[in-house]
């Protein structure tokens, strides 16, 4: 590839994954299932130690859910020098910790170390691409493509630009997303916390209030979610969800027949104050609910019910047409 040029989506070869804690670390885990060769950096002196045990945990699902032809744990490579990460990247996802001043100096360090044709994606879970590529000499091939946890098994990848990114990087990073196994929510234009993180968020608000409150336990709160509508959820979304409450009269009839009760005050979506007692409340509460468990026993059973929910959801995946 020469000077200025991109690769076609297809022709990917190689991914840089800048820094490898949770949601990097699972970047990786994920492209090296498609079949990536997938070159890690990360400053912490145990990065390579914390991303081969990460590895350990993820690969026995990947194997589970299906392995593309050319995929190995063997394509792997860590780095301790960025410039290296950078110089023979095809695309680079960035997913260093969420601090703005840190944010903005990696990426125009990535800036100058990748070649000008290489698309650079974020994973940040809040900033916006105009405020993290301040920094950048060609802020037109910069992108968000902000995942869920972990992204080796969630599908959702979130893909926005910023007011200096060129249209075409994002409809590139769509493109090579869809084909490394991922699906698109190609957003039109710059939301604070993009779409799913403004849903959790509100959702996780009214968790805390009615903890706060002592209307609800934190294991109530959660069993609310998993036998009820987190099921309906998983296939179809809250939308659609009501849709089916309007029975056939639809979304129409819900919204005519339950719409006078959306002014009932319900919900609280200003944030409750974090006090000790707050915090202690909801701590307590998670830990009676893990019930001695630890958080890798944790994410060892989230990560085979979501394997065996994808494999069902698969199966029963509404298609168009």
């Amino acid at each position: 590839m020469t000077r200025g040029e991109r690769l076609a989506p297809d022709a990917v070869r190689k991914v840089a994954v800048i820094g490898t804690g949770v949601i990097g670390g699972g970047w990786a885990a994920h492209f090296l299932r498609m079949g990536y060769d997938v070159v890690a950096w990360d400053p912490g002196p145990d990065a390579a130690e914390r991303l081969s045990r990460l590895l350990d945990t993820a690969w026995p699902s990947l194997e589970r859910l299906g392995l593309r032809a050319s995929a190995s744990r063997d394509r792997l490579s860590v780095t301790g020098a960025l410039e290296q990460a950078l110089a023979q990247a095809d695309f680079v996802q960035e997913s260093s910790p969420e601090v703005l001043p840190a944010k903005v100096a990696l990426l125009a360090a990535i800036d100058a170390g990748t070649r000008p044709g290489v698309v650079v994606a974020s994973s940040t879970s809040g900033f916006g691409m105009s405020e993290m590529a301040a920094g950048c000499s060609t802020p037109g091939r910069f992108v968000v493509g902000h995942p869920f946890n972990p992204p080796y098994l969630i599908p959702l990848v979130e893909v926005v630009g910023g007011t200096g990114t060129d249209p075409g990087t994002v409809a590139w990073a769509e493109e090579f997303y869809t084909l490394a196994g991922k699906v698109c929510l190609t957003m039109d234009h710059e939301v604070p916390g993009f779409v799913g993180n403004r849903l959790q968020e509100a959702l996780w608000r009214e968790a805390l209030h009615m903890v706060d409150s002592g209307q609800a336990t934190v294991q109530q709160i959660d069993d609310s979610i998993v036998h009820g509508p987190g099921l309906r959820w998983a296939l179809m979304g809250p939308i659609l969800t009501f849709h089916l409450a309007g029975g056939p009269g639809g979304m129409a009839h819900m919204l005519d027949h339950f719409g006078p009760a959306l002014l009932e005050p319900w919900t609280r979506l200003d944030a409750p104050s974090l006090t000790p007692r707050l915090r202690d409340r909801v701590v307590s509460g998670a830990v009676k609910e893990a019930a001695g468990r630890t958080v890798s026993e944790l994410e060892a059973r989230r990560d085979a019910f979501l394997v065996d929910l994808l494999l069902l959801l698969d199966k029963h995946r509404l298609v168009d047409g």
